[in-house]
């Protein structure tokens, strides 16, 4: 992928998930993590996760005005970019290419 972003499994997952999850926040991307990938996801290891992704400029978030309700926290709201959606297409074509001739090998793992 050359100077393209480069993204881990677990940033892959969260990024695929911000864009299915459209203008999701922390809460609602660890349910649909969870339920997707049947794995238990920890709320700091999601948010480390969307740093590393925005500081490489493939989500945007955006804080919403603290409530009492959330004991006076806010809510962080992610959007994927262009680059961040660039960024699946093309990590989305490497794996489908590394897989070209193996589907016969995975199906009868």
């Amino acid at each position: 992928m050359g100077g393209r972003a480069t993204l881990g499994e677990f940033e892959h997952l969260v990024l695929a998930t911000a864009l299915r999850v459209d203008n999701g926040y922390g809460a609602e991307l660890i349910r649909e993590l969870e339920a997707r990938t049947g794995r238990q996801v920890q709320g700091g290891a999601l948010y480390v996760t969307l740093d590393r992704l925005e500081a490489k400029g493939l989500i945007a978030s955006r804080l919403e005005e603290p409530t009492e309700q959330r004991g006076g926290r806010p809510k962080r709201f992610i959007d994927v970019t262009p680059a961040g959606i660039r960024a699946l297409a093309e990590q989305r074509e490497a794996f489908l290419r590394a897989w070209q001739g193996i589907e016969h090998e995975l199906d009868h793992a």
